[in-house]
């Protein structure tokens, strides 16, 4: 017993033009090359497996491509008649290109840690405070103290200070002078 049968694509002329100026773009961005390809492999032949195994990609990644271009086969039909080819092509990688992806947006901006990092660089005595170094707790109350931000643990300071460190280098950068 055979599975269902394959769902084909049908792509135009013109969606075909696109689709290989993009994979012969030597700098197009390698995601919307590969799936180009991926597309213009499934037009000529429909099997998912077969285009998965030619292109070392999995059936699922074919399958998703596959769908997403059938999603949108009537409005690139209707942009080849109402658009020019340059804001087709627009289109054709809109819809190859990445799906917002979900999760939460980043709690602070790039602005507010490099203030905190502005912050952890200067001595805790001109911010009044009796300490030697910061500590991410001190640093914590005191960007808040500042509104620099509304709130923040003391772990994510030291998340922000751990990442910006650069690792020793296992020997001297400078050659010794011998005398």
């Amino acid at each position: 017993m055979r599975g269902p049968r394959a769902t084909s694509i049908q792509i135009s002329a013109a969606q075909q033009d696109v689709l290989q100026r993009i994979q012969r773009q030597q700098t197009a961005d390698q995601r919307l090359v590969r799936r180009a390809s991926l597309i213009l492999a499934l037009a000529a032949h429909p099997c998912i497996e077969a285009v998965a195994r030619q292109l070392g990609l999995t059936r699922v990644t074919v399958r998703a491509w596959r769908d997403r271009w059938l999603e949108a086969t009537e409005v690139l039909q209707r942009a080849e008649l109402e658009q020019t080819p340059r804001q087709l092509r627009r289109l054709i990688e809109l819809i190859l290109d990445d799906a917002p992806r979900p999760g939460k947006p980043a709690t602070f901006g790039p602005e507010q840690i490099v203030q905190i990092i502005a912050v952890a660089c200067e001595p805790p005595e001109q911010s009044g405070r009796p300490i030697s170094h910061w500590t991410p707790r001190e640093l914590a109350d005191e960007v808040q103290k500042r509104r620099i931000v509304a709130k923040i643990s003391p772990r994510s300071v030291g998340r922000f200070l751990k990442r910006g460190r650069v690792a020793a280098p296992p020997q001297p950068l400078l050659a010794q002078c011998r005398p």
